[in-house]
């Protein structure tokens, strides 16, 4: 059984920077590339950032510049370092990666439960 577990939220105030872990455990041959979402209030869910196993990253507009995705690629693990927080950041951070368990077959979409940020201004 593949889990994914996050960790690392809470509440920060305007300007300050928390770093979200999540790793990947269970049956896991290969993961190519470990996403970060978010689910803001009463917005759709949308994805935040995302790192391929080459190490190629891609970000929202709103966040360049104040977040940076990175990997363990030994551990499973994928961090999301949050800088310049701001109020509009207030979400549940979810991970989220293809995971191929075994070779040959298709990768399967597993998603973590999330850790909530909440920025207050």
């Amino acid at each position: 059984q593949v889990q994914l577990v996050e960790s690392g939220g809470g509440l920060m105030q305007t300007g300050g920077s928390l770093r979200l872990s999540c790793t990947a455990s269970g049956r896991i041959f290969n993961i190519n590339v470990m996403n970060w979402y978010r689910q803001r209030p009463g917005k759709e869910r949308e994805l935040v950032a995302s790192i391929t196993s080459g190490g190629f990253t891609t970000y929202i507009d709103s966040v360049k510049g104040r977040f940076t995705i990175s990997r363990e690629y030994g551990k499973n693990t994928v961090y999301l370092q949050m800088n310049s927080l701001k109020p509009d950041d207030t979400a549940v951070y979810l991970c989220n990666a293809p995971i191929q368990e075994v070779p040959g077959l298709d990768p399967v979409n597993h998603w973590g439960k999330g850790t909530l940020v909440t920025v207050s201004s």
